[in-house]
């Protein structure tokens, strides 16, 4: 059976009673999916389509009785997971002549398309596959490469458009493959509508369909499509990997660095900076809560390993993450490998030394704003329960998209949240991370099963030294002297305290008795030589 494109009423009207039927959804036709628009604007001289059929599945479009080409869902054919662990759906055409006559867009639960991302852009980026062929392979951005035909990718969506760009192309070559394409323009007029009765032609382009897929296509089918990403990613990787062993140096030899100030505060000056400029706004390899709901969901339905493996810098800082949980708890990565973080941590380093002064809450309403953020958590992850895409949504209470991901170019209500929560870090440290940051809190959740306590404590410390919990500016450290590991950032101030004999009061306290000690002896010993035969009183 075919569908007309003319627009006959009875024929209009049999249609819909197939729609209402379920027969046409059954069939995955075109009709269920509304594409008749899409088939004029693919095919401008198209009459009537086919069903969706063959494998893969992929419906042949007519102009009377000749075919034109081939209208396919990418999600039929290579339904590769993009990071909300579900394929985009897009509808593609493609001719005789190995072409693509357009894309669109027709599903997806991805957030950064939904919010963040403009039409326009979109709309440029799926406009730039029109005319490309099965044999050409397609890059995203970057320089030139022989062989390879460049397009821009999607500022902010960078592994949203590798997914689209692997699915798109790995359909059209699959359905080119099993259908003979490209082909010569006699194979073409020779094409019939397979719905109709049983013919010598119609055997022919069965035939044809059944041809092995040529050599040059067996390399794309048989790599996965994370694998490629790693290699065209593999110096990025590499430097994130020496940035983390970097930072677990520092980790393991803390008591070093401690008692050495100004080498720890250039050290870490220079590891946010490397965190906000590489790690965030360069690579775009902000966690975020979103990250947290999709695993989980993975977990409850269907897990698959390659929804993951798409990002190779998001996969290996999570990774390090799940590490540092157990052994250091949440502080490593909001202390050290959050790019907002770091943007917040930088632009206090700035406000203090501008002398501009900071505010910090009362403890008991420290405490219950706290609270905020596991509240934020707990109703993201019900939401996400009935939809990954409505959390998404939601989770637009994170700034990172705005700040980090799409380098505040965005605007009204976005802008102004992210650029008011940076406002407000000047004179609170770190204000969003302590009591709005959904992702801290669902780091927090496990912080206290960490194995070991690396930051050192004394046995005055709360009883009755004061000094660490007064200064430390996140608030971690309470009234009783205990780091809390659940609102750590693990900034290191408080290891500064404990090895400095001028700022510690236990410490101060037998420096200066050591001090006197020093004092007195040396006076006996002056004493001492004055008075000794041939002794001589020192000048």
């Amino acid at each position: 059976m075919t569908r007309t494109l003319r627009n006959s009423l009875p024929l209009s009207a049999w249609l819909w009673c197939l729609c209402l039927l379920g027969v046409a959804g059954s069939l995955h036709s075109a009709c269920a999916t509304g594409t008749e628009e899409v088939v004029r604007q693919y095919f401008p001289q198209a009459t009537h389509v086919g069903e969706f059929a063959g494998e893969p599945l992929a419906a042949p479009v007519f102009q009377d009785e000749q075919l034109l080409g081939y209208l396919m869902r990418t999600s039929d054919i290579a339904p590769i997971p993009a990071y909300s662990g579900e394929p985009i759906t897009l509808l593609v055409g493609l001719d005789l002549e190995g072409k693509i006559t357009g894309l669109k867009i027709t599903e997806h639960s991805e957030p950064i398309l939904v919010v963040g991302i403009s039409e326009q852009d979109l709309a440029h980026y799926v406009e730039q596959y029109r005319g490309v062929t099965v044999e050409q392979k397609v890059k995203l951005g970057g320089a030139e490469r022989e062989g390879y035909v460049t397009i821009d990718g999607i500022t902010g969506a960078t592994i949203t458009a590798m997914v689209m760009n692997a699915t798109v192309m790995k359909s059209v070559q699959q359905v080119a493959a099993t259908r003979g394409i490209p082909r010569s323009p006699e194979g073409a007029a020779a094409e019939v509508d397979p719905a109709l009765p049983d013919s010598q032609e119609n055997r022919q382009t069965e035939a044809a369909r059944s041809t092995p897929p040529p050599a040059w296509w067996l390399g794309e089918s048989a790599e996965p499509f994370w694998v490629s990403v790693w290699r065209d990613r593999v110096w990025q990787i590499s430097i994130l990997i020496v940035a983390l062993v970097v930072l677990t140096l520092i980790l393991l030899f803390q008591d070093w660095l401690t008692r050495r100030p100004a080498m720890l505060r250039i050290v870490r000056t220079t590891f946010l900076l490397f965190t906000l400029f590489f790690i965030g706004w360069y690579a775009l390899a902000q966690l975020s809560v979103i990250h947290v709901l999709t695993f989980i969901n993975a977990i409850l339905h269907r897990f698959s390993w390659e929804s993951f493996l798409v990002d190779p810098l998001i996969f290996i800082l999570w990774g390090y993450v799940a590490l540092t949980l157990l052994l250091w708890g949440r502080g490593v990565y909001c202390g050290w490998l959050c790019p907002f973080g770091a943007l917040q941590e930088l632009l206090h380093q700035l406000a203090q030394r501008l002398k501009i002064p900071e505010y910090k809450f009362p403890d008991v309403v420290h405490e219950r704003l706290t609270a905020i953020k596991y509240i934020l958590f707990i109703a993201l992850f019900g939401l996400s329960l009935q939809s990954i895409g409505y959390a998404a949504r939601a989770a637009e209470v994170e700034p990172f998209k705005t700040a980090i991901v799409m380098h505040f170019d965005r605007g009204g209500i976005f802008l102004l949240y992210a650029l008011g929560l940076l406002l407000i870090a000047v004179f609170n440290r770190k204000f969003f991370c302590k009591y709005l940051c959904p992702l801290g809190a669902a780091l927090a959740i496990p912080a206290p099963l960490r194995i070991f306590d690396w930051l050192r404590r004394r046995k005055e410390c709360g009883r009755p030294c004061q000094i660490c919990a007064r200064q430390c500016e996140v608030q971690a450290i309470r009234p009783t002297g205990e780091i809390n590991p659940n609102e750590c950032h693990y900034c290191l101030d408080c290891q500064l305290t404990y090895w400095d004999d001028h700022n510690c009061p236990p410490l101060s306290e037998k420096r200066i008795r050591r001090e006197k000690s020093q004092k007195a002896l040396e006076r006996i010993q002056a004493a001492g030589a004055a008075t000794s035969p041939g002794g001589k009183i020192a000048d």
